[in-house]
């Protein structure tokens, strides 16, 4: 953000030229063609190797059982022996191929080859556990918090009981160092399904995250020493604007009178985002460059979301310790930046943290939280997970997570549930994500804000940044808003009042905001000018500790226009009219518009959902109009238990596409009034 926005963009530039591509990605579409994901909608699964000995017939088997119900690709994630496993204080070393050595290469090879030979897509985790880092990565490498002598280290990993460094994911000469050296180990044979390398959820500790020169580079950028600051950056709270009136005027707002805490907050994380946006543009880059595919999941990361997410060629959601509305932002990112797929860890801590109902699962509560995800822009399924077996055995399982294997109380229903998941998806990655109204992701308002109160943080999740609490707004039910942020907004052009990006046409701009970086206001303006519809729904504040002279000017040219208002004003007619919406997404392919409409009961999902939240007896009706290229369909949707619904639209033709699953009907039980939240900050 701010006026830097140019040289960060001429550096990324630079960083692109000088890592020698070996392939063009001029054409998103022509380069994800190349994607397995974009050729396979079986679902993929987590397949989890805790450090053993693993062995050519233990992975044979895993792997024909995955083929064999019905899914389409793994995911190798290296984790820690199970002696490592929950508060176990056993150190011991067990047995198993060393880290990145001949012996582990061979069997990944083996791994990679085998699942290629049966259609199984083979990706990889590029490292041991969630952050990047390992045993190799020195004191000098690793990532940092102000004022800590020690950094950030691994200790349950594959390497376990040897202990290694998270690697600085703020400094290329850090990072990049550990990606090359990591593709440099990494087995790649010749495979008919391409791999892509997966970057999990942002797991570096956030709070007072620093890097080797970053006072200099702030002072350069701000005009003052961040370091003075840097222990009391989180304390001082702005007041929510939900707690106080806001008035249409700037002069009368409560904010006006109180001293902005936040805006050196502000600057310190609009340096932290550009760096973080970098680590994942050169992730992507550096995996291009090798002819792999970049896959990946922003949550959680210190940055400007959609930015994050638009840098890689599958950009991954996950649910539910992210709430299915979270993931219409990489969906979001997915469509402005031209991308096709957008993936989704499902299904991890469905029942709660760490382990509730483990090989109890019901099916219909996993297909209550699939339709959800379908229902934000999710168009392939990643379960999660599978944990390695030995041979003809189901004796392992993973926390965190639903049990797949042969004696799960899921295993006689994946099959026909992969299968469903398979037909959705398919239809979900037909043209492209429809879009009419793009409303603006309050990223300032979220650096501002700083720290969640207590009863919305998790206890690896304190701060408005992630976005975990974001949702589009009520009045634009049936409109099918997209999420939109700087970056795009500058990509943007208008013709014939239409704001343009990507493959997104918008009939209007939505802002509820109540700061803005001042290039952000600037640009809205420029579009405002060019005759788009913009709702400002109240006039903000600038943002950060640098203000700029002409700020009320472009306030006051904002307000004057007449195609600017602070109320909603329906220009056009909605994709979607009716009560009581149900949740929905839709895809446009040539002249037909495909519509996913989620069973009620699959909107607003919370973590974690009860055991056996899916059941019901009851079938609701809703009475519906469709407005699609001048012609209004009417239709009345039915819901029967457990059943979602998509439908096709073209040339005035209703064809209701046929995605029947019927999961057993689950049991219910009530949450114990005594049963622990752990995840919860006490």
């Amino acid at each position: 953000m701010k006026n830097f926005t140019i040289i960060f963009i001429l550096t990324i530039v630079l960083s692109s030229c000088q890592n020698n591509k070996e392939h063009s990605k001029n054409s998103d579409t022509e380069w994800l063609a190349t994607s397995s994901m974009e050729q396979i909608s079986k679902p993929y699964i987590r397949y989890w190797w805790f450090a053993s000995e693993i062995k050519k017939e233990d992975v044979k088997f895993n792997l024909d059982w995955l083929k064999e119900n019905g899914f389409g690709g793994v995911e190798i994630a290296w984790v820690y022996p199970l002696n490592a496993m929950g508060n176990s204080k056993d150190t011991s070393y067990t047995d198993r191929q060393e880290w990145l050595s001949p012996d582990w290469q061979e069997i990944v090879t083996y791994t990679i080859k085998y699942a290629d030979s049966i259609g199984l897509a083979c990706d990889m985790t590029m490292g041991t556990l969630w952050p990047y880092g390992d045993s190799y990565v020195s004191y000098e490498e690793a990532a940092q918090q102000y004022g800590a002598e020690e950094r950030q280290m691994i200790s349950k990993s594959w390497e376990y009981p040897k202990k290694g460094y998270v690697v600085d994911h703020l400094n290329p000469k850090h990072y990049l160092n550990y990606f090359n050296r990591m593709l440099d180990s990494f087995p790649q044979p010749n495979t008919k399904l391409p791999q892509a390398y997966f970057v999990d959820s942002w797991e570096v500790e956030t709070k007072k995250l620093w890097t080797d020169g970053f006072d200099k580079e702030f002072e350069q950028r701000f005009g003052y020493d961040i370091k003075p600051y840097m222990d009391s950056l989180y304390n001082l709270q702005s007041p929510d604007k939900e707690d106080y009136p806001w008035e249409w005027h700037v002069g009368k707002s409560i904010y006006s009178l109180f001293p902005l805490a936040k805006d050196k907050l502000y600057d310190y994380m609009s340096l932290i985002s550009e760096k973080t946006i970098a680590f994942y543009h050169d992730f992507d880059s550096t995996l291009n460059a090798r002819g792999l595919i970049s896959r990946g999941q922003c949550s959680g990361a210190p940055c400007d979301i959609i930015s994050a997410y638009a840098q890689l060629d599958i950009p991954e959601g996950e649910a539910m310790l992210y709430e299915p509305e979270f993931n219409s932002i990489p969906a979001s990112a997915a469509l402005l930046s031209g991308k096709k797929v957008v993936s989704a860890e499902t299904f991890t801590c469905l029942y709660g943290w760490p382990r509730n109902h483990i090989r109890e699962e019901q099916m219909a509560d996993l297909k209550l939280l699939a339709d959800a995800l379908f229902a934000n822009g999710i168009n392939h399924i990643m379960w999660h997970g599978k944990a390695h077996n030995p041979k003809d055995e189901d004796s392992v399982n993973f926390y965190a997570t639903v049990h797949v294997g042969k004696e799960g109380t899921l295993a006689a229903e994946i099959p026909a549930f992969n299968e469903y998941l398979t037909k959705v998806s398919s239809y979900m990655k037909k043209g492209n994500t429809f879009s009419d109204v793009a409303v603006y992701l309050p990223t300032e308002d979220a650096w501002m804000k700083g720290v969640m109160p207590k009863e919305k943080q998790f206890i690896w999740a304190w701060g408005y940044y992630e976005m975990r609490y974001v949702y589009f707004p009520e009045e634009l039910a049936g409109h099918h808003p997209i999420w939109i942020n700087q970056e795009f907004l500058e990509k943007a052009k208008v013709e014939n009042k239409k704001l343009i990006v990507g493959n997104a046409h918008f009939s209007s701009l939505y802002v509820d905001a109540a700061f803005l970086d001042y290039e952000v206001l600037k640009r809205i303006n420029e579009l405002a000018k060019q005759g788009l519809s913009v709702t400002l729904k109240q006039m903000p504040l600038e943002a950060g500790t640098v203000k700029h002279k002409k700020w009320d000017g472009l306030i006051a040219s904002l307000s004057k226009q007449s195609n600017v208002s602070s109320n909603y004003i329906r220009k056009i007619v909605p994709l979607v009219m009716g009560n009581n919406l149900p949740s929905y997404w839709a895809r446009e392919a040539n002249n037909s518009l495909y519509v996913f409409f989620a069973n009620p009961k699959s909107s607003y999902l919370k973590f974690p959902i009860e055991y056996g939240q899916s059941f019901s007896e009851n079938t609701s009706e809703h009475p519906i109009s469709v407005y699609y290229k001048g012609i209004t369909y009417e239709l009345k949707l039915k819901f029967t238990p457990y059943q979602s619904l998509l439908y096709k639209f073209e040339d005035g033709i209703i064809n209701q596409i046929d995605i029947l699953f019927e999961p057993k009907i689950p049991m219910t039980k009530e949450r114990s009034a005594i049963d622990e939240a752990p995840w919860l900050v006490k």
